[in-house]
């Protein structure tokens, strides 16, 4: 689906090109194209973060609070190896996203669709807040593949839209410049 919206916002912007010589502007159905497309690159690039992410995230988050219970329920004096190896299990759960304080209830998912669409507008956009990233080999992998189509296609995005807003203002101005001639010849 995304490759089919890809391809016709290729075609639109071929289909423009051709025959004019000077600048073009970029038709609305063209930009429209191109921002449900890009809608829909990060509404996918979301759900693959999601899928690829949110497991490890979980086995993560389920281990620090395994490592946790049992600690508390065997050991009414803390030992210093003991106290390590949960802070050991601590550290790995943090890297992951998923931080040792609180319990599992009020414990929210940095890979909920939300969120991994989120993280999907930055790596697109460049932004990258770094608040939360891919800790999976095949995750960054794809974070990676996803950028390099991403950037591009957003540019184009960008570029429509501008191309757009340039020719809305250029109107506003010159009706502006036409209403203060008559303004002036009428006073």
């Amino acid at each position: 689906m995304v490759w089919k919206l890809y391809s016709a916002a290729a075609a639109a912007v071929q289909e423009e090109s051709e025959g004019r010589t000077g600048p073009t502007v970029m038709k609305w159905k063209t930009v429209l194209v191109l921002f449900t497309l890009v809608l829909s690159y990060l509404v996918a690039g979301g759900a693959v973060f999601q899928a690829l992410e949110q497991h490890y995230e979980a086995s993560q988050h389920a281990k620090l609070e395994q490592s946790k219970t049992e600690f508390l329920r065997k050991h009414t004096c803390v030992q210093s190896e003991e106290l390590e190896e949960l802070f050991k299990s601590m550290t790995e759960a943090i890297s992951a996203g998923v931080s040792p304080l609180g319990s599992a209830s009020n414990q929210s998912s940095h890979w909920e669709l939300g969120s991994a669409f989120f993280f999907a507008g930055t790596v697109i956009t460049t932004i990258g807040f770094g608040n939360i990233a891919p800790s999976t080999k095949w995750g960054r992998i794809f974070c990676i593949i996803y950028a390099l189509l991403g950037i591009p296609l957003f540019g184009f995005l960008l570029a429509g839209v501008g191309d757009q807003l340039g020719t809305v203002f250029g109107k506003i101005i010159h009706r502006t410049q036409k209403a203060i001639v008559v303004c002036l010849i009428l006073s």
